[in-house]
């Protein structure tokens, strides 16, 4: 009879663990998918009169740092936002990606600030949304001995990604890299595009690379051979990272001067973006929020 009671409760005692250990995977797979639907969404300036515009209007920020990078952790309409400060060039910024994806698990990013302009059909205060952005630093020279010169035209595209090869010997490696702009995000750019007033709106080929163009012929050349919209320093770097671990992302450049048509610098530029961008933000969580 004590077998039988004590082979009863070893039973029920096996069953109140399982049961136990379902409940807590159930609540588990419950709050992971509370966590998958708050991923935050990242939004980057280079330089503070590009950044610090946009955090002002986060709800809650705190700030957090990893060498150089500033993050300002807040909300927007409830919704999880942090707007990083990368600093000028591609690696401040492919570094500062990386932070903020291994760190925040980001559902997409976005990648604002000035640009100079490349298309002489945009003028200051127009802003190009990245149907695609390329690196417009990554290229081959032509082959020349000593005194044969340089020829920055004959120079090739060159897509580091292509191979784990040598990318200079693999001829499937002349061509650029075009990452896309990511339709969600282009889709909330577009709804609220009627609310800025300031220029016209585009899409466009972003172009990056940590060369400061100046020369109108070089930056017309760009424009001919790579369909460049405008040129910044950092877009192409963060959209290589994003695409490495498949986070949405998309660039959105207002020109601050355009050389092939005369526009002036205007640093006013950089707050306008900011504000248009805190619109296309607000879109995109609608639709996460849904």
């Amino acid at each position: 009879m004590l077998n039988a009671k004590l082979k009863k409760y070893a039973v029920l005692a096996i069953l109140a663990v399982v049961f136990t250990s379902i409940l807590a995977g159930w609540n588990d797979s419950k709050k992971a998918a509370g966590k998958e639907k708050e991923r935050p969404i990242i939004v980057q300036g280079p330089m503070p009169i590009e950044a610090e515009n946009f955090a002002k209007r986060l709800k809650n920020v705190k700030e957090e740092k990893s060498g150089d990078f500033v993050f300002y952790k807040g909300t927007l309409d409830k919704y999880p936002v942090i707007v990083v400060k990368t600093g000028k060039g591609m690696e401040n910024t492919a570094a500062a990606t990386a932070i903020a994806i291994e760190r925040y698990k980001p559902i997409a990013i976005i990648n604002q600030g000035t640009s100079g302009g490349h298309d002489p059909d945009l003028h200051v205060f127009d802003i190009v949304l990245g149907k695609r952005t390329v690196n417009l630093g990554s290229l081959k020279t032509a082959d020349k001995e000593a005194g044969q010169g340089i020829d920055p035209t004959a120079w090739k595209p060159m897509d580091l990604m292509a191979s784990e090869g040598s990318a200079g010997e693999d001829p499937n490696a002349e061509k650029a890299r075009y990452y896309e702009g990511d339709k969600e995000l282009l889709a909330a750019a577009h709804e609220v595009k009627d609310l800025y007033t300031k220029g016209k709106i585009v899409e466009g080929t972003i172009g990056s690379a940590d060369v400061w163009n100046n020369e109108v012929d070089r930056i017309k050349w760009f424009h001919s051979k790579f369909g460049t919209s405008v040129e910044e320093m950092e877009g192409a770097s963060a959209a290589q990272i994003a695409k490495s671990y498949e986070i949405a992302f998309l660039g959105i450049r207002i020109l601050s001067n355009n050389k092939v048509n005369g526009g002036k610098y205007n640093p006013n530029t950089a707050a306008a973006n900011q504000d248009y961008v805190y619109e296309v933000v607000k879109q995109y969580i609608s639709y996460k929020s849904k």
